[in-house]
């Protein structure tokens, strides 16, 4: 029986007076990567922000495997498993590599099982292993990605939510990250990924939704999207 993970119905959200979010329902199904792709401005941060408990919705529900969590603080959200990869990154400049995975270890769930989620982190990013006593802001952006990544795994997410990860990073890197991605997804975790480079999401995800104007326009398989004529030629330039 396939399991959902998450579950958004019906969501409106904004900021202030200012409506982003429209009628916006998905789910997550457990083990699955899903992608939400769209232009800037169209609500990918917005729907990520509510969805974390950073943005309180103006309407709607969202459930995380059969509880609903949209009128909780995002503290809670955090702790019941909800664990977002903010945009731009947002480590601890000041702090070690060791430190900042540390901070992501501090949850009640996750403090106890540290030292194997620190192996784990480690295995799958060994580069964090090199650098474990390197200060992060003097880490290049893509070992920053994986940093940031690194953290949000150590709070041992029941769904990881990652936001933008390639944006900045040369190509090099962003085929990097979307292996690290990929390899995440192989270990069985459940992701939504929000990204503008949509054919490196669908290529990776095995469903997709197309958010413009806040409203979530078509949905599908990935494969399927990649092919829609629309998203070739509104996203991928053919």
């Amino acid at each position: 029986m396939i399991m959902k993970m998450l579950e958004i119905k019906g969501l409106y959200s904004g900021y202030g007076d200012v409506t982003v979010l429209k009628d916006i329902s998905l789910s997550v199904n457990e083990g699955e990567i899903v992608s939400i792709v769209g232009a800037n401005g169209s609500g990918k941060t917005t729907l990520l922000n509510t969805v974390s408990g950073i943005l309180q919705p103006k309407q709607g529900e969202i459930w995380l495997e059969g509880q609903r969590v949209d009128n909780l603080p995002a503290h809670k959200i955090t702790e019941m498993g909800i664990v977002q990869v903010p945009e731009g990154r947002r480590i601890f400049p000041l702090m070690t590599v060791y430190e900042n995975l540390m901070i992501g270890a501090a949850l009640p769930r996750a403090k106890s099982k540290k030292k194997e989620n620190l192996e784990f982190v480690f295995n799958l990013l060994p580069r964090l292993a090199e650098r474990k006593d390197q200060v992060g802001r003097t880490m290049s952006g893509g070992e920053q990605q994986m940093l940031a990544i690194g953290r949000a795994l150590m709070a041992m997410p029941r769904i990881l939510m990652l936001d933008e990860p390639s944006m900045g990073l040369s190509p090099l890197l962003v085929s990097t990250v979307f292996e690290i991605i990929a390899k995440i997804g192989d270990e069985g975790m459940t992701v939504l990924l929000v990204e503008q480079n949509v054919k490196k999401a669908l290529g990776l995800s095995q469903r997709g939704y197309v958010l413009e104007n806040g409203f979530i326009s078509m949905e599908g398989p990935s494969n399927e999207l990649l092919v829609n004529p629309h998203i070739k030629k509104a996203y991928l330039g053919l």
